[in-house]
């Protein structure tokens, strides 16, 4: 079973994780991970452009290096830039000194202080660590799962509709699954 909203009960655990935004207006927040690149983040920019939107992009470290045009187009267009490592590492797998090393390596390249762990996952040792430094770990009230071909993009539609205030919305900017992110946002 594919878990869409996450949870009350992770937020109460997590809580020092940031799961929604605070708004005053009936809106909500859609980010992007694992951007940017060559071949997606030109149509995502001009798809919000088109709809007058603002995003927020965690890109991967690696990305940011070799697209650093793209990152400051990112930024000279009004969108916020976060952290997603150095090369997309997955935190229960790492050391957390490594994984901290990592997300300092990225901030060479991505000009913040939000951060999103890859998988939505990281070791308690990792987030204050991260936390300690100044980091704000930004993590999501729904998932499209544009990155499962298992669930159908049609099911974005019904998502959408349950979207409230603050919420935070997360896709990918990731050539892999650019076709199906692309038809979930055509259909918001």
């Amino acid at each position: 079973m594919k878990i869409f909203k996450i949870p009350r009960f992770v937020k109460l655990i997590l809580a020092r994780r940031k799961w929604d935004f605070s708004v005053d207006h009936n809106s909500f927040h859609l980010t992007f991970d694992d951007g940017p690149h060559p071949e997606t983040t030109p149509w995502l920019l001009a798809w919000l452009k088109e709809h007058k939107l603002k995003a927020t992009f965690f890109c991967v470290g690696e990305n940011a290096r070799l697209y650093p045009e793209l990152m400051q187009q990112i930024v000279e267009e009004g969108h916020l830039v976060g952290n997603h490592t150095m090369y997309h590492e997955k935190g229960l797998k790492c050391s957390t000194n490594d994984y901290i090393a990592s997300v300092e390596q990225a901030s060479e390249y991505i000009p913040s202080k939000l951060f999103r762990p890859p998988y939505g996952k990281m070791k308690w040792s990792q987030a204050r660590a991260l936390r300690k430094q100044g980091y704000e770990i930004v993590m999501w009230t729904w998932l499209a799962y544009d990155f499962d071909l298992s669930v159908p993009v049609e099911n974005f539609k019904v998502l959408s509709t349950k979207f409230k205030a603050g919420d935070i919305v997360v896709l990918h900017d990731n050539i892999r699954y650019f076709e199906r992110t692309k038809a979930m946002l055509q259909q918001l």
